[in-house]
């Protein structure tokens, strides 16, 4: 019979101790069935599940591995594993697979608790946690923002998908979180296009409100746009309406507006990440070009569609031009430009704050609300609300430690 043993090596890292431990197996023609390493805090801990061929005794095997552990101050521990363990463990590798993403300010150990808890109720095993962002030094603690993320692969399918989310939502409300979960599958390595609402997710204010304010008319269309976010009232009767009044004012004032706009927090880091990665990104938003124009000089995106305010003689008519762009005419915009590109829905991310992006939200394969109302937050498929625009970048596996710019 062949003897199947798992070895766990433990102590402090340096390098070589995988090359001296594989090298001894070896020697004896061990067959590796499975092989992970982890390093925290400079500390090691390196687990090999080994098949002994019948013709080998582990004996000898066992005798060196240890004094070779001993010699490097390495803690070593034996565990024998019968053929119904290891079958067991075999027939595991076809079941679904998921990640778990937890994003804050800073991550404490009641939110892995409540976290971990949350996946252990539905079924799911964890195999893998991972650190995705840097580290921090805690002498200049209080001197930026911070961010840490951590990421969970489990594997399981939960019987109830639905209340999970539900709890992984209550848990992000209840404790100031970001907690993300999708499916960990091929098309969540192979994201290759991006597109973003603009006004409230690229930047921080809603573009219609700062033109109702240089006309006069801020607290009415204020009002109206709350209103529309909020879903209670129709956006193209809603957008007609606040376009209305802005009827008279004078067009020099969009050059003046752009200059102020404020960027979000992560959003230069965002696009700018996105681009030396190859993605194609778009802005589709309910604002108007002349906006998105100018993001796109700033920070380069491939695409913009937006609304065409009509002017004539120097002056705002209170129209628009065209089409107006609401929600379902962003969801057929991401699904052209993902023909164009040659990109299946499926690698797409989408990305918006209002009820107005939820249509594109739903039919991308990673739709998420940013800093989104509640209506929003609970009918996409992922939220991120604690971080910057840049904690996206989370969610499709980057590492801090992986920055191209």
């Amino acid at each position: 019979m062949n003897e199947i043993i798992l070895l766990t090596i433990s102590g402090d890292d340096r390098p070589g101790v995988t090359s001296a431990i594989t090298g001894i197996l070896a020697r004896y023609h061990i067959n590796i069935l499975d092989i992970g390493q982890a390093v925290i805090h400079n500390t090691l801990s390196l687990g090999i599940l080994i098949q002994v061929p019948k013709e080998s005794e582990s004996s000898p095997l066992l005798r060196d591995v240890l004094f070779k552990a001993h010699e490097m101050n390495m803690l070593v521990r034996f565990e024998p594993v019968d053929d119904a363990a290891y079958e067991h463990w075999v027939e595991g590798q076809g079941k679904s697979r998921h990640i778990i993403t937890l994003l804050a300010r800073r991550i404490s150990a009641e939110h892995i608790a409540r976290v971990t808890a949350i996946a252990a109720d539905h079924g799911l095993n964890i195999d893998n946690i991972s650190r995705l962002s840097g580290r921090i030094s805690l002498q200049d603690e209080g001197a930026r923002q911070t961010r840490a993320c951590v990421e969970f692969s489990v594997r399981g399918l939960p019987a109830d998908a639905a209340a999970l989310r539900e709890e992984f939502l209550k848990t992000a409300s209840d404790m100031d979180v970001d907690i993300a979960f999708q499916k960990d599958d091929i098309f969540r390595r192979n994201r290759r296009l991006v597109v973003f609402d603009m006004d409230s997710t690229l930047i921080e204010a809603e573009v219609i409100d700062e033109l109702a304010k240089e006309a006069g008319v801020g607290e009415q269309v204020i009002e109206i746009t709350e209103a529309a976010m909020r879903g209670e009232i129709d956006f193209n009767e809603s957008f007609r309406r606040r376009v209305a009044l802005l009827k008279g004012l004078d067009a020099s004032v969009l050059e003046r507006i752009a200059e102020r706009l404020p960027l979000t927090e992560g959003a230069t880091e965002l696009v700018g990440h996105l681009k030396a990665l190859g993605f194609k990104t778009a802005i589709l938003s309910g604002g108007f070009t002349y906006f998105g124009h100018f993001l796109q000089q700033k920070l380069g995106f491939d695409y913009v569609y937006a609304n065409e305010l009509d002017i004539r003689d120097g002056k705002v008519t209170g129209e628009v031009v065209g089409t107006i762009v609401n929600g379902e005419r962003k969801a057929q915009l991401l699904r052209e430009i993902a023909e164009k590109e040659g990109v299946r829905l499926e690698q797409t991310i989408a990305v918006g704050d209002g009820a107005n992006d939820l249509p594109m939200l739903s039919i991308a394969g990673l739709g998420i609300a940013f800093r989104a109302k509640p209506l929003v937050r609970q009918s996409a498929k992922q939220a991120i609300s604690t971080l910057g625009l840049d904690g996206i970048l989370y969610l499709i596996g980057f590492r801090d430690r992986d920055s191209l710019l």
